[in-house]
């Protein structure tokens, strides 16, 4: 059993690309025993994993990748892989997919416990490892990791570096940064289309044609797959999750009617609140409260967005470019920041920034007078004062 993984993993090491490598290794300290890998499907995880894998200087049979996807895995604990690999020496265990294997936090609780391996597994961002009956949250360092940031897909077309700022430095000294990235390329020769396709890693490996019927598929796994195994959703509501996804796209975030949504899908109020729920933990929605509602998933969100702009090209026959502005904004700031929804503006970040997005000639008038507040706008290259350009946003990560 052991030796056919090792040919498969040897054969899949061989063919793994290590020339650009994503932020994510800037992320995750390699020296814990126990590392978790989660995010939605198609944002580059395995590629990541493999690349890691690869690079490590240890013998060949000193590392292991396999993913759930092996037949030959279904007939095997993964605590028995371990086992065995351990006995012949081995050091660095990689397991991919790994939420489709049934009772995998008991088996991960049990490796750590029992060997001296280090672990990493990949896995759905709706894995709740905080709620293991294995009690695997105190072991486990997990990263949740995003798709392509608008700076990284930068990076892949020009062949070219760029660097990160935190939102503080944005906001401080954004004329500056803006001036020096503008003087090595022009962002609007490259937003839009990071907008329409550029979220997705495997956009580079295909043709805009074929991108959104790979991107629909990837979606389609998501719910049927995925949430369907994580959350015990019979295969039967699964065509009403994905009618949901497509009439969250037509509606605008800020025109939420719960009542209306559950009338088209012929489901009750309880049943949309915890599918928005899983959609939400499976990285395919996006919702933004008010602070003072909490995490009840029964708390109407004061908008709703599909998780990044590529998702709105794929469901939507028209969209309305101040969603589009709104989504690229929650997806590349809320990121790694909190976002809620504030009595002013359209966005509090953090508890302390304010922002109103819009177009270029968007005004002071909804944010007049509050603190530490700013409009982001659409095409400008070079914002002045309090007046940032969106593209920027793209460079946190």
């Amino acid at each position: 059993m052991l030796e056919q993984l090792q040919q498969y993993s040897t054969i899949i090491l061989k063919k793994t690309d290590t020339k650009y490598k994503r932020y994510f290794f800037n992320k995750v300290d390699f020296n814990e025993k126990l590392i978790g890998i989660v995010g939605d499907r198609g944002i580059g995880k395995t590629t990541f994993l493999l690349q890691y894998l690869k690079e490590l200087d240890i013998q060949h049979h000193k590392k292991l990748y396999v993913t759930s996807e092996y037949i030959t895995l279904s007939n095997y604990k993964l605590f028995d892989i371990a086992e065995e690999f351990s006995k012949q020496g081995g050091e660095v265990l990689v397991i991919d997919e790994i939420h489709k294997i049934e009772n995998f936090e008991l088996q991960l609780k049990l490796i750590y416990d029992y060997f001296t391996l280090q672990v990493f597994f990949s896995g759905s961002s709706a894995i709740k490892l905080e709620h293991s009956k294995a009690d695997l949250s105190r072991r486990a360092l997990l990263y949740h990791f995003n798709g392509l940031s608008f700076r990284e897909f930068l990076e892949l077309k020009l062949n070219k570096k760029f660097p990160t700022y935190s939102i503080e430095e944005i906001i401080t000294n954004h004329v500056d940064i803006s001036l020096n990235l503008t003087s090595k390329f022009k962002p609007f020769e490259y937003f839009k289309e990071y907008l329409q396709f550029g979220y997705y890693p495997f956009y580079l490996d295909t043709s805009k044609e074929s991108f959104f019927l790979k991107l629909n598929e990837t979606i389609n796994a998501t719910i049927e797959y995925d949430l369907a195994y994580i959350f015990n959703i019979e295969p039967k509501f699964s065509i009403k999750l994905k009618q949901l996804v497509t009439l969250i796209c037509e509606s605008k975030p800020y025109e939420l009617n719960i009542t209306k949504l559950a009338q088209k899908i012929e489901i009750n109020r309880n049943t949309l609140y915890q599918y928005i729920y899983y959609l939400t933990r499976g990285k395919i929605f996006n919702t933004l409260k008010a602070k003072t509602k909490g995490d009840n998933i029964f708390n109407k969100p004061d908008k709703l967005y599909l998780a990044n702009p590529n998702l709105n090209f794929s469901y939507c026959n028209e969209n309305d470019i101040g969603t589009i502005r709104e989504n690229f904004f929650v997806n590349q700031v809320g990121a790694y920041h909190t976002l809620n929804y504030p009595k002013q503006g359209d966005f509090l970040v953090n508890d302390i920034y304010t922002f109103e997005i819009g177009g270029k000639d968007k005004g002071f008038k909804q944010i007049k007078g509050l603190d530490n507040s700013f409009v982001v706008a659409d095409n400008i290259e070079v914002g002045v004062s309090n007046k940032i350009p969106l593209w920027l946003f793209g460079f946190l990560y």
